[in-house]
């Protein structure tokens, strides 16, 4: 083929049509070569063959056959996409499309003006619909609740916008499994993996390896990571749980109480960083950190950890609870013992997912789960279309928020008598 006449070209890109069907697909400079033709030909022969709707761009520059079921329009909307792109960059719309097939032989200033005219538009330079799909990995968690249930809005509501699909999946593994013996979630070991993920829930260290190595763009929550890491080498978001745990620790103190107990399971990630933000707080005021904990989470840890609390015959004035979920909990394991909040305690909470609706009122942190969210989308199809880019790190902030459970008290207060009732109840 390569050392015969020139074929016409509608006879060379038929050919051309029967050897992408062979092996699946071509490059430009396999096309060159095989046909004889220079790369400019090539080039034009394959734009004329995806425009036309015979074939679709692939990875890495190279052009695949149309598969059956595809949509023919897709086509023409992302040729409208990429036309909009290229006005704005004053560049050819042939440009715009070698910057989305990842063509390294374009300049790095004519890509960073494509790239900042897509961001500027809103539009993404992603092609087939199979890279338009993230995955929104839970990890380790038994329910979606209430938090969890609110990034994954956000994260879908931005999907929707920027024409990109979501998809859930649940996912358990080993967080102490070494690398060697990690297990990915099926999805991402399939053929048609998606083309980027969104990490939440709890994981450990070593699956950021792994989606390292593969190649796998990714976002995650960075507050939920088992494990040694460094989170200026990944794109994640954080809450500023820490500082915001200080902060409720810091009000509590200042309603006078100083015996205050921190309720949560600090094995567990979240769990582990309020409590340094309460620790931090706790010796700030030359007061005593004290904390009550069951291998738990959510409401049964805080039921748990107050009634075991309770069993010792200690006589707390405040507690902090490292979510509202757990505080729930606590709500119920004080209605049982016959102790009143916020007469008999003071109970805050951190997250406010659950608290205005609890009675009495939660006073708790707010967190932004959904704003969150959004970010994490961002991240991670950011990343997609721009590999290259330093990776990103957000801090989401606090923010306190006062209502009915906590009293303010004389200091040195304590609710002996009500405990002495608990102590024979129990």
């Amino acid at each position: 083929m390569a050392s015969g006449p020139r074929l016409l070209a509608e006879q060379r890109r038929r050919k051309i049509l029967e050897f992408i069907e062979q092996k699946g697909q071509i490059t430009v400079r396999e096309l060159a070569s095989r046909f004889s033709v220079s790369a400019v030909t090539a080039r034009g022969d394959l734009d004329a063959l995806c425009s036309a709707g015979l074939a679709v761009r692939s990875h890495g520059g190279a052009v695949r056959k149309l598969e059956s079921g595809s949509d023919p329009s897709t086509s023409s909307k992302e040729s409208q996409r990429f036309a909009e792109v290229a006005r704005l960059a004053k560049v050819s719309l042939s440009t715009v499309s070698r910057v989305a097939q990842g063509n390294s032989k374009i300049a790095p200033s004519v890509q960073a003006s494509v790239l900042a005219a897509a961001r500027d538009l809103g539009i993404s330079l992603a092609s087939d619909a199979r890279n338009r799909t993230i995955t929104f990995i839970l990890g380790n968690r038994d329910t979606v609740n209430e938090f969890q249930s609110k990034v994954l809005l956000g994260a879908e509501g931005y999907c929707t916008r920027q024409d990109w699909a979501l998809h859930f999946v649940s996912f358990r593994s080993d967080l102490n499994a070494p690398l060697s013996s990690l297990s990915l979630p099926e999805v991402l070991t399939s053929s048609n993996r998606p083309s980027g993920v969104i990490l939440s829930g709890t994981h450990s260290a070593n699956i950021l390896s792994a989606l390292s190595e593969k190649k796998i763009p990714f976002s995650l929550v960075g507050n939920n990571i088992v494990g040694d890491w460094q989170p200026e080498q990944y794109d994640c978001v954080f809450t500023d749980d820490v500082r915001g745990s200080a902060e409720i620790t810091r009000y509590l103190i200042a309603q006078g109480h100083r015996n205050i107990w921190y309720i949560g399971n600090q094995r567990l990630p979240w769990f582990a960083r309020c409590a340094r933000g309460y620790r931090q707080a706790m010796q700030e005021a030359d007061l005593e950190p004290r904390f009550s904990e069951i291998g738990s989470e959510d409401r049964e840890l805080g039921y748990l950890a107050v009634k075991a609390l309770l069993a010792t015959g200690e006589r707390p004035t405040a507690l902090f609870v490292g979510t509202d979920q757990a505080a729930s909990g606590v709500y119920q394991a004080l209605q049982d013992s016959g102790t009143r909040i916020p007469d008999d305690i003071s109970v805050a909470g951190f997250n406010d997912t659950i608290g205005e609706v609890l009675h009495p009122g939660l006073t708790t942190v707010r967190e932004f789960p959904k704003e969150l969210g959004v970010h994490l989308a961002e991240f991670a199809i950011r990343r997609i279309q721009e590999p290259n880019l330093p990776p990103q790190q957000l801090i989401m902030p606090t923010e306190l928020i006062r209502r009915e459970s906590v009293q303010q008290i004389a200091p040195g207060h304590s609710y002996v008598s009500s405990f002495a009732l608990q102590e024979h109840a129990l």
